[in-house]
């Protein structure tokens, strides 16, 4: 593992430890001075790392067994961390013999510790210029704010993203997630980066689903590069190789942009509280994307028409519009709904559209890249939002 790979590693596990702290080896922790200190000193800011006040405070010398697994996993020691309360001081200490980062050579490296759980720590050594500036950019620090716990809340978002995007492909089980898994990821993704987007759901879906959608690209492109981009790096032995990677490639890019629109609607739609069936099947074994309340509403010959809807679901819909006409038989005479993310569709188009009772929902966004004399006529996802909950209400 070089240097660099250290430093994002280092950085990783800072974002999913617990606790971080993060000094300058000084010449004491490093041995060159040839003081008689032993181990690393740890600033009393980082005490809740180990022990609790009302232990700090009934004992005056503390003692609390810690495994520590330095640079990754190079190297584990069963350490100490103790409490002097007559210095003062905390101190990590016990790495056994030839531990290789007590050294002169070590003095000014930035030594990070994160904790992992209550005895597992991991603890690594950053001694070039370039890692140090790396982790310390990472969590928007100067050197003057090291010696001390970080403060997430002042994290790098894309390193942030770049951490969680590569701990989700590490712990995959398949060679690609299913669509359903893969949208359910970025939205999390999308929640982990910004709290906020809990909100959106309801007070700006619009803004939310182009989150979402951006966040599920950058997700799919990162897991494409991890299974194919050695593959592609090495070069194909013919061109049927090459053209049989290349299908497969393109085959599952089309086939999680067909879905990924509706798991996004879907998951809108229950952050709203709104009662729909996914897939519900009408007529003829036809199946819309979306049937409001349910599919035993429609199905119930004595439920009020006016409180029924259909939405269709189609990433583009230039010429697959006219298959939402006939989707759901007893909708035939009421206004049919498409949810797309299309940007731009012609004026003569859109005519065809109104005259077939189609009203197109498009993120709010994408609405300004539509002709400006029928722009009125597209609904937003907030208000198609609105709409439902108006006829749950009827």
């Amino acid at each position: 593992m070089t240097e660099n790979e250290i430093s994002l590693e280092a950085v990783n596990a800072a974002i999913k430890g617990s606790d971080v702290f993060c000094k300058f080896m000084s010449a004491n922790d490093s041995g060159e001075s040839g003081a008689h200190q032993v181990g690393f000193l740890i600033s009393i800011s980082a005490k809740a790392m180990f022990f609790t006040d009302m232990e700090m405070q009934n004992n005056p010398i503390l003692k609390k067994p810690v495994r520590v697994s330095w640079q990754n996993g190079q190297l584990t020691t069963d350490s100490v961390i103790t409490w002097y309360a007559s210095k003062h001081e905390l101190r990590l200490t016990k790495f056994g013999r030839n531990f290789p980062f007590i050294r002169p050579e070590y003095t000014g490296a930035l030594f990070v510790l994160v904790k992992n759980t209550e005895e597992d720590y991991s603890a690594y050594i950053l001694n070039t210029d370039e890692d140090i500036q790396q982790f310390l950019d990472a969590f928007g620090l100067t050197p003057a704010e090291t010696n001390r716990l970080i403060s997430f809340e002042k994290i790098n978002p894309e390193m942030r993203e770049k951490a969680e995007i590569e701990d989700f492909i590490q712990n995959l089980h398949s060679e690609f997630p299913s669509s359903e898994e893969m949208s359910e990821e970025a939205r999390l993704l999308t929640y982990v980066m910004n709290i906020r987007t809990q909100e959106l759901i309801k007070t700006d879906p619009d803004k939310l689903l182009l989150e979402w959608t951006d966040e599920e690209y950058r997700l799919f492109r990162a897991i494409e590069r991890a299974r194919y981009g050695d593959i592609v790096a090495k070069g194909f032995t013919s061109v049927d190789e090459f053209v049989m990677m290349a299908n497969k490639v393109l085959n599952r890019r089309k086939s999680r942009a067909g879905k990924s629109l509706e798991h996004h609607l879907a998951a809108i739609f229950d952050g709203n509280n709104i009662q729909y069936t996914a897939q519900a099947v009408t007529e003829g074994n036809k199946r819309p994307d979306f049937l409001f309340p349910s599919e035993e509403a429609y199905n119930d010959m004595t439920f009020a028409v006016e409180k029924l809807c259909s939405l269709a679901a189609k990433t583009t819909c230039k010429d697959r519009w006219r298959q939402v006409l006939n989707e759901a038989d007893r909708l035939r005479d009421q206004n049919k709904y498409l949810c797309t993310m299309q940007q731009g569709i012609s004026a003569a188009q859109m005519d065809e559209m109104q005259a077939e009772k189609v009203i197109l929902v498009v993120p709010k966004e994408y609405i300004r890249t539509y002709p400006a004399d029928r722009q009125d006529r597209i609904w937003t996802i907030s208000k198609f939002v609105g709409y439902i909950r108006e006829i749950e209400d009827l």
